[in-house]
């Protein structure tokens, strides 16, 4: 009798190890997992940039209203390097819209002699367009006073275009942002100073703290001019870092800054301004960065 109670104990419990190992038990009494399902590709995130947007608002100063590149003095909208629809210009909103579509869906709305303070009223009136895409290009006047004293600090530079963004943001949260780098302005001085005509136009007032007095070499012109061309760069500075904390705004990393303005990119009225031909690179330039797959 106790041999067939050993024996049948055996045999239940062979029996209980095989339903526990049919189940997936393991050895410390846990489930074993579960065979995986193949998971399913989950769906790529909206970018942030848009490198089409089908829309498209400047802001900024008299270089995006193309003041003396058609005739003297004078602004001329339609070879502006944002929104013109000159062929010989193909700015902007014509490579990114076309050039009928460029017409209806583009405005300028940038001021001869603006500065950085006359942002935030440009773009109050830009989001009412609600654009896909807002260009800037600002600054040059902040630095072209009368006087070096006369320049925006750099504070205040910064404070307006943290309130320029914050008007925008608050308007149109999932607007594009492209920023131009201010001008290289005392290669400016070097290229044009080589034109008499350009040299008289400038006795008009044109961007003093630079241009007055050309042809001085002494070291007081010469200190006038690097306070200049620090100031620029203190700018350029302040477009980038603020821009940077934008996750749709992007900077040209100083393209305009760096690009090396000829005499064929100058205004023949004032060897100042970009010509025709100066508006078309600036365009390039701007088509580049915001097509580009990375800031």
């Amino acid at each position: 009798m106790r041999k067939r109670s050993h024996r049948s104990r055996a045999l239940v419990a062979v029996a209980v190890a095989a339903v526990l190992g049919a189940a997936g038990c393991d050895a410390v009494g846990g489930a074993s997992p579960a065979p995986s399902r193949s998971a399913e590709p989950s769906p790529k995130p909206t970018p942030l940039w848009d490198r089409s947007p089908r829309s498209l608002a400047a802001v900024g100063d008299s270089i995006t209203r193309a003041f003396d590149a058609c005739d003297v003095l004078s602004d001329c909208p339609q070879a502006s390097w944002a929104t013109g629809v000159s062929p010989e210009v193909d700015s902007l909103a014509v490579r990114l819209l076309g050039r009928a579509r460029a017409a209806e869906r583009s405005w300028n709305y940038a001021v001869t002699g603006a500065r950085m303070a006359d942002l935030p009223g440009q773009l109050a009136q830009a989001v009412r367009r609600k654009p896909q895409l807002v260009t800037v290009m600002v600054g040059a006047n902040d630095a072209c006073r009368a006087t070096t004293s006369a320049m925006t600090p750099v504070s205040e530079f910064r404070a307006d275009f943290e309130d320029s963004l914050r008007t925008l943001r608050k308007a149109l949260p999932e607007a594009q942002v492209y920023v131009a780098s201010v001008p290289n302005l005392k290669r400016l001085w070097s290229e044009g100073r080589t034109s008499p005509t350009g040299k008289e136009v400038w006795k008009l007032g044109i961007c003093p703290s630079m241009l007055g007095d050309a042809d001085a070499l002494d070291a007081a012109a010469t200190e006038r001019r690097d306070t200049v061309h620090q100031r620029v760069e203190d700018y350029n500075k302040v477009l980038r870092d603020v821009c940077a904390e934008d996750g749709r705004c992007r900077h040209d990393g100083g393209a305009v800054y760096d690009y090396r303005f000829g005499i064929a990119q100058l205004s023949r009225w004032d060897y100042f301004h970009p010509s025709v031909n100066g508006q078309a690179r600036l365009a390039e330039i701007a088509y580049r960065t915001v097509t580009a797959e990375r800031p």
